[in-house]
């Protein structure tokens, strides 16, 4: 494994790694010059029929090579690295590649939306029926388990409130806002994400006296808006720094009355609701535990009662050819996530639950808004976040998963719903 020392750029590389914080970054696989090689020609093969232009680095400038069709500039400055990479993690290795330094694009979002959007023809259809034996599988620790999802989650929510904040608006909402009109702006980010949170909370009919249950509690906007509307919230969360957070700004709401946060897993959850809503929590549920997810909303929820659930999802084939694989965004930002298919959705509750689907509305390009916003944001305050501690291959792997994020749904490789899930009140 080729290393760099503490502090030094690898080869070809603009950013200096800590490798005692980022092995795997910082060590460049051990490839032999066969495999390479036969990656380098997969990766151009690719790259060739795609409308973007990847620019490899030669010995001198005058030596640089181009393929592609013509579009998004993608710069790879050490096109031996990125091949390792690539050839030994897939698209793993192509995102620690990125935290590297060993390739960059003018813009990022608009090269990684023209890989997202050809996905699912990027490797030969022969090296995709072999993906079982060279894919990454899941480790077995990021199961979501109990014990597993209080670890999965941490990782994520538990890494500081402060900077969170940087990047997000006043109301601290990290899932999509729903917007008037594009282009968006910074300024009107957190009336949309009010826009959201109102929609969810008229789709379960949330008003004075409901007993709401919160499935994931943010950093407790929905439950501060649905009190004060007069419900009686109960709101769970597994992150510690998100209720800490959570609870002041109810305390400082004056809503101590109404709203509780429990550090409390969903499978724990007693009692019976009027109304459930969960925002963009399924995806951290993980698809071996959907049905015990949705049997908790059915559980809990009153005969009669009302089920908002807004999701992040993906085309169901997709989903099931990607079933068990290990990604970039499970290694370093969502570890034990999964992300499901509106097929997959209304299964779990048809064969588990005596739930309906009685709606659901997609609406991706918010979501595409809302990522650029928080990412332009983000790099605004890239100062602020270094002096938080948070060093510069951190910087670059969260601005890559914001913008990787992003190109998911302006591809249209992602979507985000909202599910109305209804219960048949059976004493009437």
């Amino acid at each position: 494994m080729r290393t760099a020392e503490p502090g030094i750029a690898p080869h070809g590389s603009a950013v200096a790694v800590d490798p005692a914080r980022w092995p795997d970054v910082a060590g460049v696989p051990r490839a032999s010059w066969p495999r390479t090689a036969v990656t380098g020609a997969v990766v151009r093969r690719a790259l060739r029929r795609l409308p973007l232009r990847a620019r490899f680095a030669g010995p001198d400038p005058a030596g640089a090579r181009t393929v592609g069709l013509g579009g998004p500039l993608l710069e790879v400055r050490d096109p031996e690295a990125f091949h390792a990479r690539i050839g030994a993690h897939g698209l793993v290795g192509f995102g620690e590649s990125y935290m590297a330094g060993e390739w960059d694009a003018p813009d990022l979002v608009a090269a990684l939306t023209v890989l997202a959007a050809h996905t699912a023809d990027l490797v030969p259809a022969p090296l995709q029926r072999l993906r079982p034996l060279w894919a990454a599988r899941r480790p077995e620790g990021e199961r979501n388990t109990p014990d597993g999802s209080r670890t999965n989650i941490s990782r994520h929510y538990d890494l500081s409130n402060d900077l969170f904040a940087l990047f997000l608006d006043d109301t601290l909402s990290y899932s999509s806002a729903l917007f008037r009109g594009f282009p968006a702006s910074w300024d009107l980010l957190a009336a949309a994400q009010h826009r959201k949170i109102d929609r969810l909370l008229d789709l379960a009919g949330v008003g004075a006296g409901t007993r709401l249950l919160e499935i994931g509690t943010g950093w407790g906007e929905l439950a501060l808006r649905a009190a004060a509307r007069g419900a009686r919230v109960t709101s769970l969360t597994l992150s510690r720094e998100q209720r800490l957070l959570a609870r002041e700004r109810v305390r400082a709401a004056g809503l101590t009355d109404r709203v509780s946060v429990e550090l409390c897993d969903y499978r724990e959850a007693r009692g019976e609701y009027d109304a459930v809503v969960s925002v963009e929590m399924v995806e951290a549920v993980g698809d071996e535990f959907w049905p015990v997810y949705f049997r908790t909303l059915d559980e809990r929820l009153a005969p009669g009662g009302r089920v908002a659930l807004q999701a992040i999802t993906m085309p169901h084939e997709r989903m099931l050819a990607t079933r068990g694989s290990f990604t970039w965004i499970h290694k370093y930002v969502f570890p034990g996530g999964r992300i499901p298919s509106v097929r997959a959705v209304e299964e779990s509750v048809r064969d588990h639950t005596r739930l309906t689907v009685a709606g659901r509305d997609a609406y991706g390009a918010h979501y595409a808004e809302t990522l650029r916003l928080w990412r332009e944001r983000f790099t605004e305050r890239a100062g602020e976040v270094a002096a938080l501690g948070f060093d510069e291959t951190f910087r670059r792997m969260w601005t890559f998963y914001l913008a990787y994020s992003e190109a998911g749904f302006r591809s249209g490789y992602l979507d985000v719903q909202q599910f109305l899930l209804t219960k048949e009140d059976r004493a009437r």
